[in-house]
């Protein structure tokens, strides 16, 4: 039972589930937005749905109809999501600045002053 409740007390698999139930959420908001860029394009091509076009009996459209649907997914969730995450997390959460790991620069601080102790000069310097 112990290994049972660890599992279900798991931090990640709690942040799993958030994840899905907001992505099962955005689903209906991304399908919406490719639905209305898809009417646009069939007030200018004329048609919005292209699975009915079969040139020489090959059901070429719905192949049509998946690429460009995908292609409009993919837009809207670069464009509206990651983009202006990255912007976000760029503004109130930057990068550290690269450079020595503390851990390491103590560990350089102790091996300078145990060198001083012995009167050798220091690796460092």
């Amino acid at each position: 039972m112990t290994g049972f409740k660890n599992f279900i007390l798991r931090g990640n698999l709690i942040e799993l589930a958030v994840a899905l139930i907001m992505a099962l959420a955005f689903t209906a908001i991304v399908t919406a937005t490719v639905d209305l860029i898809m009417g646009l394009i069939g007030k200018v091509g004329g048609q919005p749905d292209f699975s009915g076009w079969e040139p020489g009996g090959l059901p070429f459209g719905a192949w049509v109809t998946a690429v460009i649907s995908f292609l409009i997914i993919s837009a809207v969730v670069y464009f509206f999501i990651v983009l202006p995450y990255t912007k976000a997390k760029e503004r109130f959460f930057p990068a550290e600045e690269p450079g020595t790991p503390e851990d390491v620069q103590l560990l350089e601080e102790i091996r300078d002053l145990l060198a001083a102790q012995q009167g050798r000069p220091t690796p460092g310097a």
